[in-house]
């Protein structure tokens, strides 16, 4: 690894609504969140540089990613994204290449290092009041879901990729008021807190183990 990779405390955010946080502060977003939690920690890592839109599918990250053209090292890249492609309907295996293809530059940004980069499983919003007012089946959208969770999980794992289920999570409570916005879909700061909980210390152990080779 570089010197310049271990000496970085840049934070590169990559994905859709859930890491821009549609209708949330940014302070009250998961990767923020995630961010100030570490740097409580004593860990050195600058707020997030976001790449993500509310709607986008994988090959819309991949040529934002194009076209903002981030460059490396990032100490620490996340990765969450698949969930436009599942309420789109579009194919499993098309999500699971396209989700590798983003795995890899999320590691090339890394400094290629994998070890610095961290994937949040899909949420699933099939719960929600505004799944119900329109009409969405929630067992058929939690078995597409688990589906596409299992395949950014094996890709994680063919990488060497630090993978956080927080699909349990999001069906606890998912439909509750206060952990939506007014919109009744998307999570609010409260259901982030607790994403970024549960990968508070996964990415801790991975920035500490990567500092210190």
């Amino acid at each position: 690894m570089s010197e310049s990779t271990a000496t970085c405390t840049r934070y590169l955010a990559l994905g859709d609504s859930y890491t821009i946080g549609e209708g949330v502060p940014s302070a009250g977003t998961w990767p923020f969140q995630l961010a100030a939690a570490l740097r409580a920690q004593g860990l050195q890592l600058d707020d997030p540089q976001v790449i993500a839109t509310t709607g986008w599918t994988t090959d819309e990250l991949a040529a934002a990613i194009d076209a903002q053209a981030p460059e490396g090292p990032y100490a620490l890249v996340s990765l969450l994204i698949g969930v436009n492609n599942q309420y789109r309907g579009r194919p499993l295996a098309e999500y699971r290449q396209q989700f590798e293809q983003l795995l890899q530059r999320a590691i090339a940004l890394a400094g290629e290092d994998p070890r610095r980069v961290l994937v949040l499983s899909t949420p699933d919003w099939g719960i929600t009041p505004y799944a119900q007012q329109h009409g969405r089946d929630a067992a058929q959208v939690a078995r597409e879901i688990d589906d596409f969770n299992a395949a950014e999980q094996a890709c994680c794992g063919d990488y060497g990729v630090a993978f956080v289920d927080i699909t349990g999570i999001s069906r606890d409570r998912g439909d509750d008021a206060a952990m939506l916005v007014e919109d009744g879909l998307h999570p609010s700061a409260r259901m982030y807190q607790r994403w970024a909980d549960a990968a508070l210390p996964v990415a801790a152990g991975l920035l500490r183990a990567a500092s210190t080779t």
